[in-house]
């Protein structure tokens, strides 16, 4: 109609205002609405976005502002910046434990503290590691073979058996009835529970069967050691033999200083924490060396223990260097039984104190077998602490 104007269309968009063909109720959204939404699912989710969320410069009362995560604007994520100071301190605990263990090392090693415990056994190409307990064991199986004259080819063959039956341990326990160094059983007729459990007996009481085999010491070790123990695993013995050898060779004395104890002594008087008696020291020398064996006290500075190192029945000088060294190095295999503080032989010495150094050679005119006794030593003296 003329003159009346036709009023313009609603704005898309305009409060109150319905696209055709859309019910009440169901406006349609504005895409940044639309987007906003998105963006806020996305990080409820925990899913990571980059970027601000879109919208985020609108008013107050916009759906970004109200709902959707803060977002680092940075390429990295906020989960790596918070475990970055965790990271750092991880390395730094890590650097302070390797310089103490460094630290605690050099410490040890310097002398000023005690080594733990053991006894170590080389070679030319070897080690061979073993407890106080075992040494001195040990010790005792080379021992009982000297008091009776046996070659090194039985020590080998001992060694070997109790390697295999105890590790060289004097157990009181075993199958059945079994027990001590060998697993000798009293109902088979080896002795009593009393008397397989001294080492010395036990000792004795294989080396008794072994010498009844003809040829022994010409047998495989395996075949020899089957003859004494009538094991069910027989061919068991063989894979110690090289360590039998190794240790009977240091046990006869045929390799001088081989085997060197460190005891935890931390003190020149000291070994183990407790005074020594010389008079105990001599009376296991004769029991497992034999009643030929002389020990003696008299004129010696207090304390000390001297043993002639040549044979009862004579010898070359060779012979008397080579039991000189069994002599001391079974002192030192039972230095911490029997308290002992220092051992010397031949110009050498050992000192529980400074064990972890093992032999060194002794000071010249210090009366414990540095230059008295010569290149080839004559008397092995044991001092035992006070």
């Amino acid at each position: 109609m003329r003159g009346t104007k036709t009023p313009p269309p609603a704005e898309a968009g305009a409060a109150g205002a319905r696209p055709a063909g859309v019910p009440d109720g169901c406006a349609r959204e504005k895409p940044s609405d639309q987007a906003g939404r998105v963006a806020t699912v996305r990080a409820a989710g925990g899913h990571p976005f980059q970027g601000g969320a879109r919208g985020s410069g609108a008013g107050e009362g916009s759906r970004e502002s109200r709902y959707a995560l803060p977002v680092p604007t940075s390429g990295a994520s906020s989960g790596g910046e918070r475990n970055r100071p965790r990271r750092r301190a991880a390395r730094v605990l890590i650097a302070l434990l390797v310089l103490a263990v460094a630290a605690y090392v050099a410490y040890h090693l310097s002398g000023k503290s005690p080594l733990s415990a053991g006894c170590v056994v080389r070679s030319d190409d070897d080690t061979l590691q073993l407890t106080q307990p075992e040494a001195a064991n040990a010790a005792t199986i080379a021992a009982v073979a000297a008091a009776r004259g046996l070659p090194e080819r039985a020590v080998t063959i001992a060694l070997a058996t109790a390697l295999q039956e105890s590790r060289l341990d004097n157990l009181d326990h075993g199958d059945r009835d079994s027990l001590g160094l060998f697993q000798q059983r009293p109902s088979q007729g080896w002795g009593t529970r009393q008397q397989v459990l001294d080492p010395v007996y036990s000792t004795n009481a294989f080396y008794d069967r072994l010498v009844k085999i003809d040829g022994y010491s010409r047998l495989p070790l395996t075949v020899a050691a089957q003859k004494v123990q009538r094991s069910g695993y027989p061919q068991a013995y063989a894979k110690h033999e090289a360590d039998a050898t190794m240790l009977s060779a240091a046990l006869v004395g045929r390799k001088a200083g081989a085997l060197s104890c460190t005891t935890g002594a931390d003190k020149a008087d000291s070994a183990g924490g407790a005074p020594g008696d010389p008079a105990l020291v001599a009376t296991e020398l004769k029991r497992e060396f034999g009643a030929r064996t002389r020990p003696k006290t008299a004129g010696e500075p207090a304390g000390t223990v001297s043993v002639a190192a040549a044979a009862p029945g004579g010898g070359t000088a060779g012979d008397t260097v080579r039991r000189g060294w069994q002599l001391a190095q079974w002192s030192v295999a039972h230095a911490h039984d029997l308290k002992v503080s220092t051992v010397s032989f031949a110009g050498m010495r050992w000192q529980a104190a400074h064990s972890g150094s093992g032999w060194r050679k002794a000071a010249e005119g210090a009366g414990s077998g540095g230059s008295a006794d010569g290149a080839g030593g004559g008397f092995v003296r044991i001092t035992v602490a006070q």
